[in-house]
C-alpha cells in the first residue's frame, strides 16, 4: 500500500497526467521498504574455479576435470569439492546454479556485469574500469533508503573496487567496515551511546552546519552533490545504539566465533549475520584473501600468476577449507535463528576457470585462465527451492547445455527478494530512465 505521503504525491502529479503504471511503481517502491529482508553475498573476486568447488566433471580428460576428488553431499545425485565436507553435511539447506554464463573475461568488467548487470559500453582489458551504473546494493540503498539508524549497504574488508553509485549520489555508496578479525575491532565512533555523549554530538552536528555552510559556498557547480544526504546519514547511525550494537561483533559467543572462523571471511559472515538480523538489506563481502599476512590475495588463478611455482592446487586446498566454514557456520546459524525466509546467502564471482588446465611462463606453473561462459554461483535461504541442482554444463565443463542462466537472472532474483521491482527505472545524470537490469527473469526452479 502506498503510505500517506507516497498518496499525495500520487494526487499531485495526477493534475499532470499520472498514468496507471506510475502509480503501479511507486506502490513497488512502497512495497519494498515495507519488507524484512537482506542479502549477504560472498563474492569471489578473481574468478573462483567450477571445477575445484561445485561442478567438478570426473568424466572428463585429465587435462579438465578437478584437481581434487569429490564427494556425496546430503542431497543424492549432488557431489561437490573434497575440500567441502561441512558444506556436504548441508546441502539441503543450498542450491547450486551451475549454468551462469556472460561474455565479459576481465576481471573489473565482468565484476561490473555480474552486480551492476550491465555491460560495459568499452571493455578495459587493464581491469582498471569503473561502473557507469550503480550496483544492486547501491540500487537498494537508493529503494530502500535508510532505516533505523542502519546503513542499507555495508562492505566488509572493502568493497569491490569495479563499482560506484554513480547518479544515485555519494550517499548512496556502501559503508566499508574493514577486517572483523583484526584485534580491537570496532566501527570508528559507534563505540559511544546514544544519548550518553549527546552533547558531544551536537557539537559535531554544529560543526557540520558550519561545513555544509562553506561547502554552499564553493559548490557553485554542484559537485558535491550528495555530500549533504551523506553527512546527515552519518549523524543517523553516530547516534543510534541501534547500530552500535548491530556492529558490536564482541557480544557473539566465544564458540561461535570459533566455529565461524577466527580469519577476515569468518567474522565477516558472523558480522553479516549480525547485521542482516538487525535489518541492513545487503551486506558485501568481498572474498579476497581469507586470513591477513597470506600469500595469495584472490581466486585468480593463472599458469603463473604472481610467479607461484605450482600455486593452483597449493593454494585452492589453502582457500577452500576456509570458505567452507565459514560458509557452512553462516548458512547453519541462520537457518538455527529461523532467518532462512529473512536472509539470502549468495556466493558468486565474476566468472569461472577455463575447461583446460595449461602450463604457463614465468615458472612454467600449472592453473586455469578466465572463462565466463560457464560458472556456478551457491544460494541459501530466502525462502528459496533448497537442495537442488539448477542448469547443467557439458561433459568438459565448456558451456551449458541445460538452463542457460545469466547474471542478470540471479541479480534478478535477488532484486525478487528484496522486494524490489528490478525492472523500476531510474533517472541518471542527465534525467534519462536507467531501468534498475537491462534485461534478467528471477530464476523460477528456485521459486
Amino acid at each position: 500500500m502506498v503510505d500517506r505521503r507516497g498518496f499525495m504525491q500520487v494526487g499531485a502529479l495526477a493534475l499532470g497526467g499520472i498514468t496507471l503504471p506510475d502509480v503501479l511503481q511507486l506502490r513497488a517502491h512502497s512495497d519494498a521498504r515495507e519488507r524484512d529482508t537482506s542479502v549477504i553475498m560472498l563474492y569471489q573476486h578473481g574468478g573462483a574455479s567450477q571445477f575445484e568447488t561445485w561442478d567438478m566433471k570426473p568424466d572428463a580428460p585429465t587435462e579438465i576435470r578437478s584437481q581434487f576428488g569429490r564427494i556425496n553431499t546430503v542431497v543424492p545425485g549432488m557431489e561437490i569439492c573434497e575440500h567441502f565436507p561441512l558444506q556436504a553435511k548441508i546441502a539441503d539447506k543450498f542450491s547450486l546454479i551451475r549454468s551462469l554464463n556472460h561474455d565479459v573475461g576481465i576481471h573489473s568488467d565482468g565484476g561490473i556485469v555480474a552486480l551492476t548487470g550491465k555491460r560495459p559500453a568499452k571493455l578495459d582489458p587493464s581491469s582498471q574500469s569503473k561502473s557507469e551504473h550503480p550496483d544492486f546494493g547501491h540500487v537498494t540503498s537508493k529503494m530502500l533508503g535508510f532505516s533505523r539508524g542502519l546503513p542499507p549497504y555495508v562492505a566488509m574488508p572493502q568493497h569491490p573496487y569495479m563499482t560506484q553509485p554513480t547518479y544515485l549520489g555519494l550517499h548512496h555508496d556502501s559503508f566499508v567496515v574493514g577486517d572483523p578479525a583484526k584485534e580491537g575491532f570496532s566501527v570508528g565512533q559507534l563505540k559511544l551511546s546514544a544519548g550518553r555523549d549527546a552533547k558531544q554530538l551536537e557539537n559535531r552536528r554544529e560543526l557540520l552546519k558550519q561545513l555544509d555552510q562553506l561547502r554552499r559556498e564553493l559548490d557553485v557547480r554542484g559537485a558535491l552533490e550528495g555530500v549533504d544526504e551523506f553527512r546527515q546519514l552519518a549523524y543517523q547511525m553516530l547516534s543510534s545504539s541501534r547500530a552500535a550494537k548491530a556492529f558490536d561483533i564482541s557480544q557473539e559467543p566465544d564458540e561461535l566465533r570459533t566455529r565461524y572462523g577466527h580469519n577476515t571471511w569468518g567474522q565477516s559472515c558472523l558480522l553479516a549475520r549480525r547485521l542482516a538480523e538487525a535489518g541492513v538489506p545487503v551486506i558485501n563481502i568481498y572474498c579476497n584473501t581469507p586470513k591477513s599476512g597470506q600469500e595469495f590475495t584472490n581466486w585468480d588463478d593463472h599458469p603463473g600468476n604472481a610467479q607461484r611455482p605450482g600455486h593452483f592446487a597449493k593454494y585452492m586446498r589453502i582457500r577452500l577449507p576456509y570458505l567452507d566454514q565459514c560458509l557452512s557456520a553462516l548458512i547453519e546459524d541462520i537457518y538455527n535463528r529461523r532467518l532462512n525466509r529473512k536472509i539470502l546467502v549468495v556466493v558468486v564471482g565474476e566468472f569461472g576457470r577455463t575447461p583446460k588446465m595449461r602450463y604457463g611462463p614465468p615458472n612454467n606453473s600449472y592453473g586455469r585462465d578466465h572463462w565466463p561462459q560457464a560458472y556456478t554461483g551457491l544460494i541459501s535461504g530466502g525462502a528459496f527451492r533448497m537442495g537442488q541442482v539448477v542448469g547443467a554444463t557439458n561433459r568438459n565443463g565448456e558451456y551449458p547445455v541445460e538452463r542457460p542462466l545469466s547474471p542478470q537472472d540471479l541479480l534478478a532474483t535477488i532484486y525478487h527478494h528484496l522486494g524490489i521491482d528490478f525492472q523500476y527505472a531510474i533517472p541518471d545524470y542527465f534525467g534519462r530512465p536507467v531501468h534498475i537490469l537491462p534485461h534478467g527473469n528471477v530464476i523460477q526452479e528456485l521459486v
